[in-house]
Parts: structure tokens; C-alpha cells; sequence
């Protein structure tokens, strides 16, 4: 019963790093979408890059230990660190007094490098979870 009990806390685990990396990859793809965005709709003036925050999930074990089982989205927070870009371009409709736009903080080569790395993450956790299938089926079959 162990093992089983094992196989299955290894695909929460990794089902929760998928579902982990799929909100990093939708907050990538909307920093790039943004990466122009010189004015929000609420007036705050241009789109501020988010960030996404994940937290391990805890556990405690039989013996009253906390163990780390998974790990979830924790928050996902405006990159308030990084400043904006001012970029003097005067026929600019967002430009101010001087000229000056301020652009969004979003770098688009780093999201692409984030994006690339989130997809990998995301593969690597699908890739375990069809090999906890498989032994499943393995385990079913040798069951019969």
C-alpha cells in the first residue's frame, strides 16, 4: 500500500508543478503582450511587469515532520525592483512636458528566456507524470 500511496503523492507533486508553471507561463506571455503598454486603462501609467512567486506545498509526515510535497502559485506581484525605461520621443501621445514616455519595465529578451525555461519546467513535470502512468498501468497489468 506504501508504494502506491508514494506513486500517488509523486503525481500531486508533480500535477502541482504543472499547474504552477502554467500560470508563470500565462504571466510571461502577458508581460510580452504589455511590453508597449505605455498607458493602463486605470491611469497608472505604463504596464508594470509581473512576477510570479511560487511557495513549496508542506506536509506533515506520520512522524509529525514537514515534508515538501509540491509546490504552488504563492502570489503573483508587479516587478516594483526594476524602473521603467524613459525613452524621449516627444509625437508620442503619452509623452509628458519634455518629451519623455516612460516604458513599461518588462525586458522582452528576459521574458523569452523566462518563457523558455517555464516550458521546459512544465515538460520536464508532464514528461514525469506520463511515466507515473505508465508504472500505473505496469502495476495494474502485473495486477491481473
Amino acid at each position: 500500500m506504501g508504494n502506491i500511496s508514494q506513486l500517488f503523492s509523486a503525481m500531486r507533486s508533480s500535477s502541482s508543478g504543472l499547474s504552477a508553471e502554467r500560470t508563470r507561463i500565462d504571466v510571461i506571455s502577458r508581460n510580452i503582450a504589455n511590453a508597449q503598454t505605455t498607458s493602463m486603462p486605470d491611469g497608472t501609467g505604463p504596464y508594470r511587469r509581473q512576477v510570479v512567486h511560487f511557495a513549496p506545498i508542506l506536509e506533515r509526515t506520520a512522524l509529525g515532520q514537514l515534508t515538501a510535497s509540491g509546490v504552488r502559485v504563492e502570489r503573483v506581484a508587479n516587478d516594483l525592483a526594476t524602473p521603467f525605461e524613459i525613452v524621449h520621443d516627444p509625437s508620442h501621445p503619452d509623452s509628458d512636458r519634455d518629451g519623455n514616455v516612460h516604458m513599461p519595465n518588462v525586458n522582452t529578451m528576459k521574458e523569452m528566456a523566462d518563457l523558455i525555461t517555464a516550458m521546459r519546467s512544465y515538460e520536464s513535470n508532464l514528461k514525469a507524470q506520463e511515466g507515473f502512468f505508465e508504472m500505473a498501468r505496469q502495476a495494474l497489468r502485473l495486477a491481473q
